[in-house]
């Protein structure tokens, strides 16, 4: 296949150029020579890369694609599909990772020659990684004791919109080359490897996305390079997959405690086998039933570190395949409301030690899985929605979790820990019985204080702390101390009666509110300070004039010409790095955004930064401060740095947010407004006068600050004395 296959969508081409979707749209109207589409729907065509690639340098406005841009549009507009790409990548990755030398070797020459001696060199990694095409003994088989054979004579429910994986995909799409497909029952008898070695035919489509793929390999490394990739399309797919955060993800591991043998049984992107500190000696298991995420998840395993990797492909519950496997740890973070999960061909499946789930109880079935997939003292570690720790219909499941003692823990997240972010999810914490307990107390937690404002996700950090020290003084002691409002050791006795309910909010005691009438009153003390600065900051009455006629120019034009420099946000970044969202920015808060983990390069904030979102219709640009300086740029937000020799960053800030300003550079579509921060306007003036519109501007954000403030500490300061006054703390006189 030629270079000039690939295709490249609008929103590529505005990535490629720096510029706005708007910015394109112009061009194509507004340029004869602008390059024909190709492909795609009238409403979102496609254009050859290679056309678009010249056009833009003969314009002027691209002296050189980006290497990463450039492999990204490969693997985006790969004729079969991105995800076939992304797998073909990753096998050659391993190749590069395991095999360098071989890859320089089998690397020379012409296309037709790459992609006639790459299958035999990917089977020499492949096969050692992930296990021979056919392996005996560890196959998907009827379970012994099953009284159905049904529960494995039907085929994965791999065409349903909820996948047996902790993440949403789409309904399945043909199935990728190089990756493996569940056969009919008959060929169930053992399991494949997720990943095979594709064919010479398959892969000459992508041989020049592969050599790309080797070159930046060589820039950034081959785990690095599969990261990024991987991240991109996850971002560029957002309602195919619904991730496991990784700060989860390290909180599930840490809970679960060191382990050799671990378990994901419903795998996805394989966040939380990666979460785990890889060693060589380790073997990590997954099963996903998206072909196309188990063969991801073992490459993205595999290339993370030297841990030996299985992975199959198969719904879980129905098609088991490590049915003999007793693992150190399982991990999972199931489908939710899983209505079509196997209640009626399981019905006598061994593994309901614990009772057989209802139909509405799919979690509970994945309990049980995991359970039964433990060694005696494993500890298993599952994320779970609300309505699993009160549901009536599991009831009876719970209690003899609670008396045969599986069930240790149960922790409530903070509201924005995971999809969905408007709910508190729980962590179930179990482990497999050696021993009939005594006295039994299962550790209740609660991290909902933890959460953050708005959209930013919880305090990570305090999160962690809290729960890793509650559990770990509850394992070690079998009882904890208890610590009002955050945890507590409950006796099994207490919650064994007609709902047994484990909500942990309905079993622990309130925070303490021995200084809560010290507390309103200090809060009430800097409601009156901040009120009293608020009339100290509010501005003098304005001086009417006629409008001004000033020369202008645009943001585009000083971009173009030196005086400021533009960056778009980022779609991934170094982990842990905190990052200014469009939310931060429009409520004016700290930095409480994360992005997907990935290599690509983030951009970092400086002091007189200007951020502007994109989305929301809304006239907001704010000046970055020394606390702010240093986080990541999150996504829907444009900086602008002004060179401070030519434009003063209030001054710029200030006219960004005239109201006529946005209108005029704004684009609408049915549900949304999008702001073309390149044709916003300033007036041509000098250094000195932009300072007084500075300090002026600089004022007024000052004032709206206070104003804030002073919101925020009233809304407290209701909330407590309604808390108060209900909890008898503070008295109505």
């Amino acid at each position: 296949m030629q270079d000039n296959a690939t295709e490249v969508t609008a929103a590529g081409i505005a990535r490629l150029a720096g510029v706005g979707r708007a910015a394109v749209s112009n061009w194509r109207r507004r340029h004869a020579d602008f390059p024909k589409p190709v492909g795609g729907t009238e409403t979102s065509p496609s254009f050859a890369l290679a056309d678009v690639e010249a056009w833009l340098r003969h314009q002027g406005k691209l002296a050189e694609v980006p290497l990463r841009e450039r492999v990204w549009q490969q693997l985006a507009g790969h004729p079969e599909g991105p995800v076939t790409a992304l797998v073909h990548a990753g096998c050659v990755l391993l190749l590069i990772h395991d095999r360098p030398t071989v890859w320089l070797e089998v690397g020379a020459g012409s296309d037709e020659r790459l992609a006639a001696l790459l299958p035999a060199a990917l089977e020499r990694v492949i096969t050692p990684r992930f296990g021979p095409p056919a392996e005996s003994g560890r196959g998907v088989h009827a379970r012994e004791g099953a009284a159905s054979p049904g529960a494995v004579n039907r085929p994965p429910a791999v065409n349903t919109p909820e996948s047996a994986s902790g993440e949403w995909t789409a309904p399945q799409t043909p199935v990728p080359s190089g990756v493996h497909t569940p056969g009919s029952p008959a060929t169930l008898a053992v399991h494949t490897p997720a990943v095979h070695v594709p064919t010479g035919p398959q892969l000459l489509p992508s041989v020049p996305l592969l050599r790309g793929v080797a070159e930046l390999a060589a820039d950034l490394g081959a785990r690095q390079t599969f990261e990024f990739l991987f991240g991109r399309h996850l971002d560029a797919n957002p309602r195919q997959y619904t991730l496991t955060p990784g700060e989860l993800a390290r909180l599930m591991a840490d809970l679960a405690g060191p382990a050799r043998t671990v378990l994901d049984p419903a795998c996805g992107t394989g966040a939380l086998l990666r979460a785990l500190d890889a060693r060589p000696d380790q073997e990590l298991y997954g099963q996903d039933s998206a072909p196309e995420l188990a063969a991801l998840t073992a490459l993205r395993l595999a290339l993370h570190g030297r841990a030996t990797v299985r992975a199959a492909v198969g719904d879980t519950l129905r098609a088991d395949a490590w049915p003999q496997l007793r693992a150190d740890t399982v991990l999972c973070h199931p489908p939710f409301n899983e209505r079509n999960w196997g209640h009626d061909e399981l019905a006598y499946d061994p593994r309901w030690e614990y009772g057989f789930p209802a139909r509405a109880e799919s979690e509970l079935a994945w309990v049980q899985h995991a359970l039964a997939r433990l060694r005696d003292g494993g500890t298993a570690v599952l994320l779970m929605p609300p309505a699993a720790a009160s549901r009536r219909s599991g009831r009876r499941i719970r209690a003899d979790l609670l008396r045969r003692g599986a069930l240790r823990a149960v922790v409530a997240l903070p509201v924005g820990a995971a999809p969905p972010y408007n709910i508190a999810l729980h962590l179930w914490v179990l482990r497999r019985p050696e021993k009939a307990p005594g006295q039994p107390e299962v550790l209740l937690a609660d991290a909902g204080q933890f959460a953050g404002e708005g959209r930013g996700g919880p305090d990570w950090q305090a999160v962690k702390e809290a729960v890793l020290d509650a559990w770990r003084a509850h394992d070690r002691d079998g009882t904890l101390p208890e610590r009002p409002g955050l945890a507590r050791s409950v006796p099994v006795i207490e919650l064994l009666d007609d709902d047994v309910d484990l909500a942990p909010a309905r079993h622990l005691p309130p925070p303490t509110a021995a200084d809560g009438g010290e507390q309103l009153t200090a809060v009430r003390e800097r409601l009156g300070e901040t009120l009293r600065l608020t009339t100290a900051l509010t501005p003098p009455p304005a001086v009417t004039a006629p409008p001004a006629r000033w020369p202008l120019t645009t943001v585009g034009e000083l971009a173009r010409g030196g005086a400021l420099v533009l960056r778009t946000g980022g779609t991934g970044g170094p982990a842990r790095l905190p990052v200014l969202t469009d939310h931060d920015v429009l409520a004016g808060t700290g930095p409480s955004g994360t992005l997907p983990e990935s290599e690509e390069e983030a951009v970092l904030t400086e002091t007189g930064d200007v951020v502007v979102p994109v989305l929301g219709g809304g006239s907001v640009a704010r000046v970055i401060d020394d606390a702010t300086a240093g986080a990541a740029l999150g996504r829907n937000l444009v900086l602008l740095r002004p060179d401070p020799a030519a434009l003063d960053p209030w001054f710029l800030a200030g006219f960004l947010r005239g109201t006529a300003n946005n209108r005029q550079a704004s684009s609408y579509a049915s549900t949304a407004t999008r702001l073309d921060v390149r044709r916003l306007h300033l007036p041509r003036l000098p250094l000195d006068e932009q300072g007084r519109y500075g300090a002026r501007f600089r004022a007024l954000d000052e004032f709206e600050r206070a104003l804030r403030y002073a919101g925020r500490l009233g809304d407290e300061l209701v909330r407590g004395m309604y808390d108060g006054l209900t909890d008898g703390t503070v008295a109505p006189g």
